[in-house]
């Protein structure tokens, strides 16, 4: 073209000038692959750091396994140890006392003998064990004491008791009223009866002395 036309357009580049574009556009090239590489290396780094760090932190922390296991093994060492307990010190027994006696209960005498028979006569006399039951006296029933039962004599009159099989006698005292059995004049206490005849007798024929 020529004319008006032909001046417009725009110039061509030079068959020269073309190596020098494709040359730096190479460079250019390698220039941001080199940066890419520099800005990546940091991270790829720290991450190989990260992840070496991670190995050894697992390497040195023991995983919940083996601190369960490591505990039961330091229960079981704590159980399996031998409790050294300190040995006490003999202790001296205090000395045992002596055993000590029953106090003997006074046995009372029998009544004296004195004064004048006021009345005397022979039945059957027998005896009869009621202990702590209340007399008609008002006192308690002791088989120790050398009483006996009469239906009507004043209480703490005092009798003589003879026992016309072997001749034994005993006085005592009229504390209750009986016997009611007839033909007995007398219930005696065991202790009384016992002085004059064998229990085991149960009856025994008597002359009684009434002193006044």
């Amino acid at each position: 073209m020529s004319g008006k036309h032909a001046d417009e357009r725009p110039p061509r580049p030079s068959r020269r000038s073309l190596p020098l574009l494709a040359g730096a556009a190479v460079v250019a090239v390698m220039v941001g692959t080199a940066v890419a590489a520099l800005r990546l290396s940091p991270a790829a780094d720290t991450g190989t750091d990260t992840t070496a760090t991670k190995a050894v932190t697992s390497a040195a922390s023991p995983t919940p396994d083996r601190v369960v296991e490591r505990a039961d093994r330091a229960e079981t060492r704590a159980t399996e140890a031998p409790t050294s307990t300190p040995t006490a010190a003999p202790t001296t027994a205090p000395p045992v006392p002596p055993p000590t006696k029953p106090a003997v209960k006074a046995v009372p005498p029998p009544p004296k003998t004195g004064g004048n028979v006021v009345e005397s006569g022979t039945c059957k006399a027998s005896f009869y064990t009621d202990q702590g039951s209340p007399t008609a006296s008002g006192k308690p029933f002791d088989v120790n004491q050398f009483w006996t039962a009469h239906k009507t004599l004043k209480f703490g009159t005092k009798v003589h008791v003879t026992n016309t099989a072997n001749g034994k006698s005993v006085d005592v005292i009229v504390m209750d009223r009986g016997p009611y059995t007839q033909g007995r004049c007398l219930d005696l206490t065991p202790r009384a009866f016992d002085t004059i005849a064998n229990r085991s007798a149960g009856v025994v024929t008597v002359k009684y002395e009434v002193i006044g």
